[in-house]
């Protein structure tokens, strides 16, 4: 079933989909770009700030042990220099590797992922201590492509320290007729070739990894199709919802839109097929605006308005279909319809003069 399960997600996960990954702390990590980074540090510490750190140590201890009435411990004062005196040289050999390593580490991290707060991850989880999920763990592809990782470093580190140690065997036994300064220049040496070595080594495994990582993870992630629908409906809301709510809106604007032909000037119409209702005052626009357009029933019903409200309705098919199709409700009619319709207007307002004449 999970391997039907897995054959299933072939698309590809959605934006949302990595944003919840990553908010639970499944994000791509590659623990081997670490370790090349703590490599990168240790040798920059050899070579940078090991020799001169080294040199204060020395001086520090030579003017101890060469100069021994020079340092007395007979009081407390004299006790704290001399462990002031140790703690600064000790400081200066071994403060730069911890601010290295810790600048570099945090650097890795970063370059795989923004630092992100995530609480889920040291919630218990009884899997995390399950024995039965740490064997499938160990014995799944990600285990078994750590254990090929680390049996590549193990294989690597040997062969180098088999060769290192091997051309330094003669030179070794000379330095052990040499002064300590010299055994220390030639143990340093030795392991800065140790270390590029690694470097190398680690660098190409890091590289490798960081792609693995990231495939993985994405991979991981995939959909199934359904799976891509029902997000996109919940993201879009359900179709069904969506249109009833876009037909309640509708039923709305209709409503509102009846609700205004009783301020119409006129209602132009195609006998039972199409109403337009229109509002022209000088006051309010400078051309006529549509209040009101509507077929079939709607039209009905906007000419049954306008006639209970004494709104003079003008029959004229060819007019009322090109409004209909041309003009939108609360905008003003196109400047094609000027003369057809202020001939209309022109007859609305003789017939109100004539009608206060009469009275």
């Amino acid at each position: 079933m999970a391997d039907d399960d897995k054959d299933s997600k072939t698309e590809a996960p959605t934006a949302k989909k990595q944003t919840d990954a990553a908010e639970k702390g499944n994000v791509p990590f590659s623990r081997e770009l670490s370790i090349f980074s703590t490599i990168l540090a240790t040798y920059i510490y050899l070579v940078f700030f090991l020799p001169e750190g080294v040199g204060r140590m020395t001086e520090t201890l030579r003017d101890i042990f060469e100069q021994p009435d020079q340092w007395k411990i007979e009081t407390g004062p004299d006790i704290l220099s001399l462990f002031v005196r140790l703690g600064w040289a000790t400081a200066a050999l071994v403060a730069p590797a911890l601010i290295l390593f810790m600048v570099f580490g945090i650097a890795s991290s970063i370059f795989q992922n923004l630092p992100t707060p995530v609480l889920e991850r040291i919630r218990p989880q009884a899997s995390r201590i399950s024995p039965v999920k740490g064997w499938e763990r160990l014995f799944s592809l990600p285990g078994l492509i750590e254990f090929g990782k680390s049996l590549f470093k193990v294989v690597v580190v040997g062969v180098i320290l088999f060769f290192v140690l091997r051309s330094e065997y003669f030179s070794s036994i000379d330095a052990m007729f040499s002064d300590p300064q010299t055994i220390l220049v030639r143990i340093t040496a030795a392991m800065r070739k140790i270390i590029i070595v690694m470097l190398i080594a680690t660098a190409i495994v890091a590289i490798a990894d960081v792609f693995w990582t990231r495939h993985h993870w994405f991979t991981e992630l995939k959909m199934t199709r359904h799976e891509v629908k029902e997000e996109n409906k919940q993201a879009q809301g359900d179709p069904v919802v969506k249109g009833r709510q876009r037909s309640l809106m509708r039923d709305r604007a209709r409503r509102r839109m009846i609700a205004d032909v009783h301020r119409a000037t006129l209602v132009i119409a195609n006998p039972t097929h199409y109403a337009v209702a229109l509002r022209y005052a000088r006051e309010e626009n400078d051309a006529p605006v549509v209040l009101a357009k509507g077929q079939d029933l709607i039209a009905l019903k906007i000419r049954e308005i306008a006639e209970q409200n004494g709104i003079p309705v003008f029959e004229d098919p060819p007019l009322a279909r090109s409004m209909f199709a041309q003009v939108s409700v609360d905008s003003v009619i196109p400047s094609v319809f000027y003369k057809a319709v202020a001939e209309l207007i022109h007859r609305v307002y003789a017939a109100d003069a004539k009608n206060k004449r009469v009275r």
